[in-house]
């Protein structure tokens, strides 16, 4: 089961991810987040880092904006968490893979929501709908996407924590979970905002 980290602020912690079992690293270039990379990281020091697949995460941002950062930095996917339409995304999908995330509350339809963007992009990532932008820490209820068919590759998030292992090797057995391409983690496991706990982290990974 692929692992990404979201929130990276660290320069030491976004070059040992590799190490820890993590195969995506998630930077926020949103600069309202607590967790806004060029706050503690320049794009040139992002840029030099090569061993692990940079994600950068965007709300409402401008396309050259989105692709001025994916070159600056060499990122290597983006993970839009706005208010996207699907005709922004296919424009930028056209320069690089495009992940659209969703914030699902326990009565979205989740096909309707997904419907128009499943030709213009990349892969999904489903979350747990809140105030403002961005994952709010609380469980996503992963029975929402039951009998969905999603046609996508996805990222499953919202408030995953160190004690989830067994549930997500469960989850990974059922039918939605053909599509599962990766479990997005954050807040759980983290020191501070954008400070991770590398320990925590490593544990997990193996466990899984």
């Amino acid at each position: 089961m692929r692992v990404k980290v979201c929130g990276i602020t660290q320069v030491e912690q976004l070059s040992i991810l590799p190490e820890l079992g993590v195969a995506f690293a998630g930077l926020i270039f949103y600069p309202k987040s607590p967790r806004y990379v060029l706050r503690h990281m320049t794009t040139s020091q992002i840029k030099k880092e090569g061993n692990t697949n940079k994600v950068g995460v965007f709300v409402n941002a401008s396309i050259e904006e989105v692709l001025q950062m994916v070159d600056e930095c060499r990122l290597h996917m983006v993970q839009l968490h706005g208010d996207e339409t699907p005709r922004y995304c296919e424009k930028l999908a056209d320069y690089i893979s495009v992940v659209k995330a969703f914030r699902i509350s326990e009565t979205d339809n989740v096909s309707w929501r997904i419907k128009e963007y499943k030709d213009v992009c990349d892969m999904f990532m489903f979350d747990t709908e809140g105030a403002g932008y961005g994952g709010t820490g609380k469980k996503f209820n992963w029975d929402t996407l039951k009998d969905v068919v999603i046609g996508k590759p996805y990222f499953l998030s919202g408030g995953i924590e160190p004690v989830d292992v067994e549930k997500l090797k469960e989850f990974e057995t059922r039918p939605e979970a053909k599509a599962l391409f990766a479990i997005d983690i954050n807040s759980k496991f983290e020191i501070l905002p954008g400070v991770k706990d590398t320990g925590l982290i490593k544990k997990f990974t193996n466990q899984l």
